[in-house]
């Protein structure tokens, strides 16, 4: 029986659509940012199922698309995060809503398993980030299945290295995410 080799990667990226931009539907969007994570010298080593979920907080907006990348890349992790605001861009984001309605949502989920912009000892980054500042990993994945189940699908045996914990102990958190996630 052969063994399964294990999925080498350096960049863990979300992706998020729920209304039509300049590239289209959601889905063309989430495509769309593929095809630039590779022409910038992106290399897709795993991508989960697409997953439709219900808007973050309750909000009354469509629901969104969600995926998780898994890349090799070279770009160091502030030219990275301008490239992915350009690619949101360019696929039509412009609101500046916090978890408001967007063609396209690319973060920064796991950056080489650093801690990135993260105070010694600090574990919780409630506060408000700041435009351009790099916080990784993002402050908010505790809280959000539609990261979790699709990170997870991809890198099963991640671990916040912040907190230290695995994301299916992360995920068992938050209870039966089943009804807010499912794939399409």
């Amino acid at each position: 029986m052969a063994r399964r080799q294990a999925v080498v990667w350096n960049v863990a990226l979300a992706l998020g659509a729920n209304v039509p931009g300049r590239q289209g539907s959601p889905q063309a969007s989430l495509n769309y940012a593929l095809r630039e994570l590779v022409r910038v010298g992106g290399k897709i080593k795993a991508l989960s199922k697409t997953y439709s979920t219900k808007p973050f907080g309750g909000s009354s907006q469509l629901s969104y698309l969600n995926a998780v990348v898994l890349i090799e890349i070279a770009l160091p992790p502030a030219q990275l995060l301008r490239c992915l605001k350009s690619i949101e861009r360019a696929a039509g984001r412009r609101t500046r809503v916090r978890n408001g309605p967007r063609p396209l949502d690319v973060d920064i989920i796991d950056f080489r398993n650093q801690r990135i912009g993260w105070s010694h000892g600090e574990v919780s980054r409630m506060r408000q980030r700041r435009l351009g500042e790099i916080i990784v990993p993002h402050p908010e994945i505790v809280k959000r299945t539609f990261v979790l189940v699709p990170l997870l699908e991809v890198a099963p045996h991640w671990v916040h290295p912040v907190l230290g914990i695995g994301g299916q102990r992360l995920l068992s958190r938050l209870g039966d995410w089943r009804r807010s996630v499912r794939a399409v």
